[in-house]
């Protein structure tokens, strides 16, 4: 009797861990607002195709969704991290620290982010430490942070018309603003060597100081809508508008983008981070689970597949900048091959 209660006992057991390994029973993706409506628009045409349960998709942040990632193995951590930016070398070490040691690194596309205004309207050809100083709620002058002063584009700089500062954009929940906080404030705040230096010093005091926009009516936050930033671009004299790419070229009968650092963001300039205010994106992806977690390897062929990320697929319509054909299938290969990445050098 003792030997069957044993058995039963141990039976039991093996069945709770079993049942434990298998609760999560869909992919998991956690990380970068940016590619968050991507990463969603997957999910749902892979859950469509499959008739398997649509993943979890989470907006934590790059950085956030990283140190989740590597938070560890198993059904309590995300399968897939998505990314704005490549991972660090510190994210990686946190990563192998914590037994996840096989990952797979996949760059799904690029962001441009545009500084557009009616056709109509003058020519801007702005130099990123120009936008720091028209939208910063605080700028330097004298060497000192002050509350931000200027009212005209022409204060800032004489190459910029005799306008007044007026820019509509993206609202703190957007990965836009993200994306525009980081690639603009906060790399146009780095151009001062005062600003600089506190960077180096204190990263955190910097972002502090840098990232606020102005809030007297210099930057409107205009909701998640970007069509309708166009729409009040066109019929407010002197306004601009802040937004994905992909609007820009929906609507270049009607709108412009303005220069930065002297270059016009096409999808040449964007694909080749020559235009500044762009990047790649890139979902990160753990070996060990492809096999266990059900249905991670169909979700990875369909963010990877020509209908989702190649020329023309549907998730150019929603703003991501594909990759060159040459880059596109290599990546698909690699989703296939799964080699680990290296680590990161910085």
């Amino acid at each position: 009797m003792n030997k069957l209660l044993g058995a039963a006992a141990a039976i039991g057991l093996l069945a709770a861990a079993d049942n434990a390994y298998a609760a999560r029973d869909y992919v998991w993706a956690a990380g970068s607002s940016t590619v968050f409506p991507f990463s969603t628009r997957v999910a749902e045409n892979y859950a469509k195709k499959t008739g398997n349960k649509s993943p979890k998709i989470e907006s934590l942040g790059t950085g956030g969704g990283l140190k989740m990632f590597c938070g560890g193995m198993g059904e309590k951590f995300p399968d897939i991290a998505n990314a704005s930016r490549p991972m660090k070398k510190s994210e990686f070490e946190a990563c192998q620290a914590k037994g996840v040691k096989d990952i797979i690194e996949l760059k799904i596309g690029f962001d441009g982010i545009v500084v557009a205004m009616d056709k109509k309207a003058p020519d801007f050809n702005f130099k990123l430490e120009q936008l720091y100083l028209g939208l910063a709620d605080k700028t330097l002058r004298g060497g000192q942070l002050v509350k931000n002063p200027y009212k005209d584009w022409n204060q800032i700089g004489a190459n910029l018309p005799n306008t007044r500062i007026l820019v509509y954009g993206p609202p703190p929940t957007s990965g836009t603003r993200d994306a525009w906080i980081e690639l603009v404030m906060e790399n146009g705040a780095k151009t001062f060597p005062t600003l600089s230096k506190l960077k180096d010093s204190d990263e955190k005091s910097f972002k502090a100081e840098v990232s606020p926009l102005r809030t007297d009516g210099g930057w409107i936050d205009a909701g998640e809508n970007d069509n309708a930033i166009i729409g009040t671009i066109q019929k407010t004299p002197s306004a601009l508008g802040v937004f994905g790419y992909s609007y820009l070229e929906q609507n270049a009968n009607t709108i412009k983008a303005a220069s930065v650092n002297g270059v016009k963001p096409t999808i040449q300039t964007i694909t080749s981070g020559a235009y500044p205010i762009s990047r790649s994106l890139y979902i990160y992806v753990k070996k060990s689970q492809i096999g266990v977690t059900p249905g991670l390897s169909e979700f990875l062929g369909e963010f990877v597949s020509d209908a989702a990320t190649g020329r023309g697929g549907y998730l150019q319509s929603r703003g991501l900048i594909p990759l060159p054909p040459k880059l596109h299938d290599e990546n698909k290969a690699k989703a296939r091959a799964l080699p680990a990445m290296p680590a990161p050098k910085s």
